[in-house]
């Protein structure tokens, strides 16, 4: 004779704590930073954030390493403030076009934008649960280095004099970091927006990002354009802020106006994010 019982519950309502579209977004946000960092999926998916976080903050590591075994030797080898954003540059560069389109083509492929939107989230609202994970993440590239090294620096006395000197470099960093971030989490999601396949998105974003810096040096070098046309490189015209803020300039951009730096970050930003909008608006839940 079976054990096998037929229990009639019913139907019973949700008593736990209903958090709503916020409550969604944060949800939506946090797993999307797990998957983009390989965490809790297979060793395969581990291979490109380890390689970039191994890229991004060598340099950093190096550099404090040499203040801390060699003192005042390792002053004249010391970057500007504002220098070592670039040194982590190739990290970044492979997280925007490798890791970074992860986030909303993997959704598309699976098939979960359709389960997404029967929860309380929008198409507007899942949009920027995205934007938010991408560009959380992506400070942990752009940003963790500089402030690894910046906060090596001050632990050997090697930092800003005085507290609001402290401060006023680390608000620097800071800015400077979330607008390299802003720029370039639009630029990798607004390309990947337009294709389901991950291969596809990442050829896509490099030929935007890396194509536009070859053409701009082009337009500038060899058919002797005017310096202006370098707000057509989004990669150098993000970088281009940190000196900016530190009142200095790079080679590439020394000809180029601080209020065009401005608006070619704005234009970049908002090109990217007017994609992503425009292609999640138009897309089919199913």
């Amino acid at each position: 004779m079976s054990d096998a019982r037929i229990l009639d519950r019913g139907y019973r309502r949700f008593e736990g704590t209903r958090s709503g579209v916020i409550g969604a977004m944060r949800s939506v946000a946090w797993h999307t930073a797990r998957s983009i960092l390989g965490l809790g999926r297979t060793a395969r998916h581990k291979v490109f954030p380890i390689i970039v976080m191994v890229i991004a903050f060598v340099p950093a590591i190096a550099f404090v390493a040499i203040s801390v075994l060699l003192k005042g030797f390792g002053d004249e080898l010391r970057p500007d403030y504002w220098e070592f954003f670039q040194y982590s540059f190739v990290a970044t560069i492979v997280f925007v076009a490798l890791v970074a389109p992860e986030a909303i083509v993997r959704d598309r492929r699976d098939g979960m934008f359709a389960l997404y939107l029967s929860t309380p989230l929008s198409r507007l609202t899942y949009v920027v649960a995205k934007v938010v994970a991408v560009l959380s993440t992506m400070a942990l590239v752009v940003l963790g280095p500089p402030v690894l090294w910046f906060l090596g620096y001050t632990f050997q006395s090697q930092g800003p004099d005085g507290l609001l000197g402290w401060l006023g470099v680390a608000a620097r960093l800071l800015v400077a970091g979330l607008v390299i971030c802003a720029v370039y989490t639009a630029v990798s999601l607004g390309v990947a927006s337009m294709t389901s396949r991950r291969a596809f998105a990442s050829i896509a974003v490099v030929f935007v990002v890396v194509g536009g810096a070859i053409v701009t040096d082009l337009l500038v070098n060899v058919a002797e354009r005017s310096e202006s046309w370098r707000v057509l490189d989004p990669l150098g015209l993000a970088l281009e802020v940190a000196p900016r803020l530190f009142g200095d300039r790079s080679d590439d951009f020394r000809a180029v106006g601080t209020w065009q730096v401005a608006l070619g970050c704005l234009g970049w930003a908002g090109s990217g994010v007017g994609l992503l909008t425009l292609s999640f608006r138009g897309r089919a839940a199913v």
